[in-house]
């Protein structure tokens, strides 16, 4: 996933005007929520065809499975890949371009005679339809930022999260009325009309994406989507696909392919200077990674009960795939009430636990379902585990919009579908295991067994996740999804040469019509920046702003925050390389006193630096022009706030925070601790133009703010 500081992120907006009218309304929605659901309902509708599949074909039934783990392996591999190229690329075009592969796939599938044919059709659709998801998560944020919104409504979301959710499981039933009446190729052809429509609407309600295509040399495109980094991971995930769809016997060359090539993607990306899996992140931010797992764990007992169930119903009980699939019915309607449900709350761990708990329950139900049971009994299973789908769905998902780096959505939307779908090749596995003799209710209820240990393990991780009571405790103090950015409200006050320290606070916070989140310090990082004596001696008050920034060091010491000092020096290479023109860097040149190794350029003697902290050497105004890769290093350490302070505030300051809130940090800049050689310039600054894009607070206030999430 690339940084959260990545410039390249098509979705932030260069001269785009906000759209009129209602920015979410159904001209713009429904080509997303129809071509994200492109993918769950492809997933669902062939499990009512195999048998069908299997008599026309002549072969066993167990050889059709193959048409099931292609779609997963393939979307497992391409989700990420579609989001990272969406990111690249434009969402738009990405989302486009699935679908017309859809439109390809459906037309293959249609004319088929062999198996071969198929599984080239399914693997165009898994391709294809790969692109919607994470397409669209693009394309809301980016509506979302068009429109001035803080962040999209919460039933956008839950609209793309009830569209696929409900589609998985009302695609049996589809699937069997369709198959019963047009037979096993109407699981292939309906693809065509849905996704013409589809393109249809998207070519009509989506914006054309406002950044040019650009593809540079090869070397440099291939650097830019890291090749190797998508190719790392391919091999690794097709090699373990392979290890689990020969279960019961395994396939132990395979396993140890997957880790060889696990440890070799893990090496590259950790060097790879924009990575497609990034490693550091996961690595840091456990949330975002707890957020997967769990997610790939739930939709792992869904989908075991999904195939194992579907199967278990037409060989052992003689329905047939219609009504085996319309059995299945109340569970899709169950799962589409519960994600709209959950879509409507901001909190999400409590959903997350009455998941897991609904998950454990219809696991141990399973393990009292036979033969002999009445219909009206296995409809109620099967309900359980439809409001378990809706809920967790729409949660995760939440989870991931809130805990992703902003610049990253694409590629990380992908990488939640996919370990959906490694836990939905898993549960083929087990499944497959489980009926391997034959389908019977002993089968059954050994993927009941199985079912039991992984919905208490994910009953485990979410009562033990603190992160997510500290998430809704953060964004129960945010605005309303899709409320306006606050702008600064009217000064009444008259003009100031500088904000007092009592003072601190935006006019929006002193007059009660905005409240300042709350920050968690264990992802906050406080830079300190300019803080040397060659730039302290041209502001007022020097002494004041940096005993101001003291406290701040002492703060973040105290509360477990990331600590970054910025300072500016040039080394002899440095000097030589600025231009002429550049005003500022070559008059410093000139009189010397940029120069890297004298007391002038070091951090200030009062602001004691620490084993844990990062020191930067930047060569330019802004915080992100160093010697360090400080994107990688904010990345790596979990970081999405900033806690800004610094010399002057025209100057690293203004740079700084600009860029840092065009990357989608949260930010705030401590009043107190900035200070410009222009009074009047500070104060216009920090009454009109900060306000905008950042938290105005007081050293003071920090204590307080922190303290709301621990």
């Amino acid at each position: 996933m690339p940084s959260a500081g990545d410039t390249r992120t098509p979705e932030r907006i260069s001269g785009a005007g906000a759209p009129r009218g209602n920015p979410f309304g159904a001209r713009f929605v429904a080509p997303l929520y129809l071509g994200a659901s492109l993918n769950p309902v492809n997933s669902s509708i062939i499990a009512t065809a195999l048998v069908a599949i299997a008599a026309a074909l002549r072969i066993p039934v167990g050889d059709t499975a193959i048409l099931i783990s292609s779609l997963y392996l393939t979307s497992a591999l391409a989700q990420p890949a579609a989001g990272r190229l969406a990111e690249e690329f434009g969402p738009r075009r990405i989302f486009v371009a699935g679908i017309t592969l859809v439109l390809v796939a459906g037309i293959v599938g249609s004319l088929a005679h062999s198996l071969t044919a198929l599984i080239v059709a399914r693997v165009l659709i898994g391709a294809g339809t790969s692109a919607g998801y994470p397409a669209a998560m693009l394309l809301i944020r980016r509506r979302a930022e068009q429109a001035g919104h803080a962040a999209p409504p919460r039933e956008v979301l839950g609209g793309l999260s009830i569209t696929g959710a409900a589609t998985v499981a009302v695609g049996p039933a589809i699937g069997g009325l369709l198959i019963g009446w047009a037979g096993w190729r109407a699981a292939f052809w309906i693809n065509i009309p849905v996704a013409a429509v589809a393109l249809v609407l998207a070519l009509a309600g989506v914006a054309r994406d406002p950044d040019p295509v650009r593809f540079g040399s090869p070397r440099a495109l291939a650097s830019r989507i890291d090749l190797l980094g998508m190719l790392g991971f391919g091999g690794s995930l097709t090699a373990l696909m392979i290890f689990l769809d020969a279960l019961p016997r395994p396939d132990w060359p395979a396993l140890a392919a997957a880790l060889v090539l696990a440890a070799a993607l893990v090496g590259w990306e950790l060097r790879a200077a924009q990575p497609f899996l990034d490693v550091r992140l996961l690595v840091a931010n456990g949330a975002l990674t707890r957020t997967y797992l769990r997610n790939g764990l739930t939709l792992m007992g869904t989908y075991v009960i999904l195939y194992g169930l579907t199967q278990w119903l037409e060989v052992a009980r003689g329905l047939s795939a219609y009504q085996a699939g319309l059995m299945l019915m109340p569970m899709g309607v169950l799962t589409a009430l519960a994600a709209r449900v959950v879509s409507r709350r901001a909190a999400v761990r409590w959903p997350l636990i009455a998941c897991a708990v609904l998950l454990l329950v219809g696991a141990v139900a399973t393990l009292f379902v036979g033969t002999g049971t009445p219909i009206a009994a296995v409809i109620c299973v099967t309900a359980v585990f439809g409001l378990t789908s809706g809920a967790g769905t729409v949660a995760n998902q939440t989870v991931l919009y809130q805990e992703a780096p902003a610049a990253a959505l694409g590629t990380a939307s992908g990488l939640l579908r996919t370990f959906g779908y490694i836990g939905s090749i898993a549960s083929a596995a087990i499944t497959g295991t489980a009926f391997h003799r034959g389908v019977s209710d002993s089968g059954l209820h050994s993927i009941a067994w199985v079912l039991v240990a992984i919905s208490a393990l994910v009953l485990v991780m979410t009562v033990l996740d603190r992160q997510l009571a500290r998430a809704d405790r953060h964004h129960t103090n945010q605005p309303p999804a899709g409320a306006r950015n606050p702008g600064p409200a009217p000064s009444t006050e008259p003009p100031r040469a500088e904000l007092p320290r009592t003072e601190s606070r935006s006019a929006d916070m002193t007059t009660g019509t905005h409240t300042t989140p709350a920050l968690d310090p264990a992802r906050t990082a406080l830079l300190l920046m300019d803080f040397q004596p060659v730039v302290l001696g041209a502001v007022p008050d020097p002494q004041g702003v940096l005993a101001s920034a003291g406290e701040a060091l002492a703060w973040a010491r105290a509360h477990g925050a990331h600590v970054v000092f910025v300072r500016v020096a040039l080394a002899e290479k440095d000097a030589a390389a600025v231009p002429a023109h550049n005003k500022t860097f070559s008059q410093a040149v000139a009189a010397g006193y940029l120069t890297d190794g004298t007391a002038a350029t070091a951090v200030h003697e009062s602001l004691k630096a620490e084993e844990d902290d990062l020191t930067v050497r930047k060569t330019r105004i802004s915080a992100f022009a160093s010697d360090t890769d400080l994107r990688a290093e904010l990345r790596a350490r979990g970081v999405d706030t900033l806690v800004l302070a610094g010399l002057s505030t025209s100057g690293v300051v203004l740079t700084t925070l600009r860029q840092a809130a065009d990357e989608d940090y949260r930010l705030f800049l401590l009043a107190d601790a900035t200070a410009d050689p222009d009074p009047q310039v500070h104060r216009v600054l920090m009454e009109k133009v900060f306000p905008h894009q950042a938290e105005i607070i007081s050293t003071a206030d920090l204590a307080a703010l922190s303290t709301a999430v621990e």
